[in-house]
């Protein structure tokens, strides 16, 4: 239990800036099974959040950008900036060259650290994403405003854990190279499991009738995250640090759009 709970405060350490005292210990090995879990807290930080602001009479629209940017400071920015240096590296267009020089060009532009024309649009369309799918969600009930936020952040995590669980890792170091070394599955899985399976079920709390909006979102949910760390390894032949951060940044802007429209559909 002890290792544990330095593995689960060593995820938060290193997935978040909350701040910690230096003395406690930390494990970093096997983190990631607890990412999902880590966005299960940010999830429920930025969900208080945006309940207590709209509560304060804030509009919804500095009230959503004020969330993003809250989300943005939580993380540090660790996954926004993987997903920016993704964007540039996917801007790389293929030519005559063969199939490893095009994703070694790729590699290393993403290893820049000077942020190009991709991966402004891609900040810039995240940001809209997400502040346009927060703006939206339905405030007449607390749970409305929480859970999306809980769920979008889990299911962004999951969908790094995925694609660090089934595609290779490109890159001999860096900073996600620890993650697939240390990493085991299929039991690394766990965690991640009961986190999905409690935010999905959540629903059933407020009334059986929206056992489809369980259903719904867990459809969602997967859709997206699997199909993101899908798609960057198709891209990409594998994946990165850089492209990790990719797969959350995306999931979770995708996850909160498609709730959107899944709520448009509960009765008020």
């Amino acid at each position: 239990m002890k290792k544990i709970g330095r593995q689960w405060l060593g995820a938060m350490v290193f997935y978040t800036c909350i701040p910690f005292p230096s003395h406690w210990p930390v494990e970093l090995a096997r983190i990631a099974r607890w990412a999902p879990w880590v966005g299960v807290i940010i999830g429920l930080v930025l969900g208080g959040l945006n309940l207590g602001l709209m509560r304060l009479g804030l509009p919804d629209a500095p009230r959503s950008v004020l969330i993003v940017v809250a989300w943005l400071g939580m993380t540090g920015g660790l996954h926004f900036d993987g997903a920016m240096d993704t964007a540039d590296g996917l801007g790389v267009c293929p030519s005559e060259q063969n199939r490893d020089s095009i994703r070694d060009r790729r590699l290393e532009v993403m290893a820049d650290s000077r942020s190009g024309a991709f991966g402004v649009m891609a900040a810039l369309s995240i940001f809209s994403l997400k502040i346009a799918a927060i703006s939206t969600l339905p405030t007449h009930a607390p749970w409305l405003m929480i859970w999306p936020l809980i769920g979008g952040a889990l299911w962004g995590r999951w969908g790094q854990l995925w694609a660090i669980a089934c595609y290779p890792y490109l890159k001999p170091r860096g900073k996600g190279a620890f993650h697939r070394a240390s990493s085991k599955f299929p039991q690394d899985f766990g965690p991640g499991l009961l986190g999905i399976l409690g935010v999905t079920l959540y629903p059933l709390s407020q009334g059986i009738t929206l056992a489809w909006v369980a259903a719904a979102s867990l459809g969602w949910g997967l859709l997206v995250s699997m199909g993101s760390a899908a798609w960057f390894n198709a891209r990409l032949g594998g994946h990165t640090g850089d492209s990790y951060g990719a797969v959350v940044e995306w999931t979770e802007a995708l996850v909160l759009v498609g709730f959107t429209a899944i709520f448009q559909r509960i009765p008020l």
